[in-house]
């Protein structure tokens, strides 16, 4: 029945305006807006993977990763965001670094949260 349907994923933010500046100019992604719907956003990523980003006013941050990352370069990749503001995340038990990466367990990874706290990560692609 879905094997044909172009499924895409969605995530809520308490803030879209604030969502919509990180994610387009500290993440430096395509981001478009429709009003008529609220101020819902779509993240246009690689692919023609778009994302919806939608307004909740009781809004929870997600507990797990809504957004993974591939990138060439972990490393650089945050050193990148960490100049633009953002900070990683350290969760406690994880053997991650001074930078936040953690390694050897997978893909090197490191976590960061988006203004409304929902997870993302850049993670080394296969």
């Amino acid at each position: 029945m879905f094997r044909d349907t172009k499924a895409f994923s969605g995530f809520s933010v308490d803030d879209t305006d604030r969502a919509q500046q990180f994610y387009a100019e500290t993440l430096g992604l395509r981001v478009s807006r429709d009003d008529a719907m609220g101020g819902m956003l779509t993240l246009h990523l690689a692919g023609d993977r778009p994302v919806l980003v939608y307004p909740k006013a009781d809004h929870v941050p997600a507990t797990y990763t809504v957004l993974n990352f591939p990138v060439e370069d972990v490393e650089r990749a945050v050193d990148e965001l960490t100049a633009r503001g953002v900070r990683f995340t350290r969760y406690e038990g994880m053997p991650q670094d001074d930078k936040g990466i953690m390694r050897g367990n997978g893909p090197d990874i490191a976590w960061f949260t988006d203004p409304a706290g929902n997870v993302l990560s850049v993670l080394a692609q296969d």
